[in-house]
C-alpha cells in the first residue's frame, strides 16, 4: 500500500500556497485511489476471480491512471523541495548540454515542448541504451510514457497545476514560474543513480 508523501516546500515564486494546496490534494487522491483499486482487485479475486474477471480487468486498466498520476506528481513536487537551485556541472547538466547544445538550449527546449497545445506533462527521460536525454510531451500520464526510461524531470501541464494562479492562456507564464522554482540538484541526484 502507498502513503501520500509529504514535501518540504518553500514559498514559491509565482505559485501561491493555495495553488500548491489544491495540487497536493489532487496528488493525495491519486495515492488514495491507487490503494483503493489494489484493495478492490484483491477482494474481488478472493470472492470469485472467474466471476469477477471483467471488473478486475477494468480496475487493472484504471490502476495505471491512478498509479502514474501518483508517481508523476511525486517527481513534480520533489523538484521543488529545498528551494530553487541551479546546476552547472554533473551528469544531468552534461547530458543536457550534449543533447541540446547548452543549458540555455535545454531550458529553451523545455519551453518549446511545454508550448504543445493541450493538457499533459513534459517529461525528460534518460535513455540508458543511447546514453542521451529525450524530452517528450505525454498527454495522459498513463499513456505515452517512453517505455523503460527513467524519469529525470517532469512538468505538470494539466490545468489543475496552475488554474488557481493562471488561466489556460497563461500556461507559458506558469511554466516560467515553475522553472524558476526548480531545485536542479534533485534532478541531478536522479541522474546520478542511472547515468
Amino acid at each position: 500500500m502507498y502513503t501520500a508523501k509529504t514535501f518540504s516546500l518553500p514559498e514559491l515564486t509565482g505559485l501561491s500556497p493555495k495553488q500548491i494546496e489544491v495540487h497536493l490534494a489532487l496528488y493525495q487522491g491519486y495515492a488514495k485511489h491507487t490503494n483503493l483499486i489494489m484493495e478492490k482487485i484483491e477482494k474481488l479475486r478472493e470472492e470469485d476471480a472467474a466471476e469477477n474477471a471483467y471488473v478486475i480487468n477494468e480496475l487493472r486498466r484504471r490502476l495505471g491512471f491512478e498509479f502514474d498520476g501518483m508517481r508523476m506528481h511525486e517527481y513534480y513536487f520533489e523538484q521543488l523541495e529545498g528551494g530553487a537551485a541551479d546546476i552547472t556541472s554533473g551528469s544531468f547538466a552534461t547530458l543536457a548540454e550534449k543533447r541540446y547544445g547548452s543549458w540555455d538550449g535545454f531550458i529553451s527546449h523545455l519551453h518549446e515542448v511545454a508550448g504543445t497545445r493541450g493538457i499533459g506533462w513534459v517529461v525528460v527521460y534518460f535513455d540508458t541504451v543511447a546514453n542521451t536525454l529525450h524530452t517528450a510531451f505525454v498527454n495522459d500520464h498513463e499513456l505515452g510514457q517512453l517505455s523503460g526510461l527513467p524519469v529525470m524531470f517532469a512538468i505538470d501541464l494539466w490545468e489543475h497545476a496552475y488554474m488557481v494562479d493562471y488561466i489556460p492562456a497563461e500556461k507559458k507564464t506558469y511554466v516560467e514560474a515553475f522553472l524558476s522554482n526548480v531545485n536542479w540538484n534533485v534532478v541531478e541526484a536522479r541522474a546520478a543513480v542511472v547515468v
